[in-house]
């Protein structure tokens, strides 16, 4: 009769808990540095982009369409989508 307890379980259950732990930090390391699982971003079409409203900054508060600032000149234009 021995009186030590039996430390296969516990050990079993840690080795467990590490392999998890190493686990879910690879796969968060994974996921937080490539773009396997995200949805691939649409190109905005001339269409749309003209159809856009755009606010003025500043005193005067004013809304204009966007294809308006293309109808007397060129312009360069960066869409970008803001979350929220």
């Amino acid at each position: 009769m021995s009186f030590l307890p039996d430390f296969g379980i516990f050990t079993m259950g840690m080795w467990s808990v590490g392999l998890g732990a190493i686990g879910a930090a690879v796969t968060g390391i994974v996921l937080a540095n490539t773009d396997l699982f995200l949805s691939k971003p649409e190109k905005a079409t001339l269409e749309f982009l003209e159809e856009i409203e755009l606010k003025t900054l500043g005193a005067e508060q004013g809304t204009f369409k966007a294809g308006e600032l293309w109808k007397k000149n060129g312009a360069v234009i960066m869409a970008v989508r803001r979350p929220g």
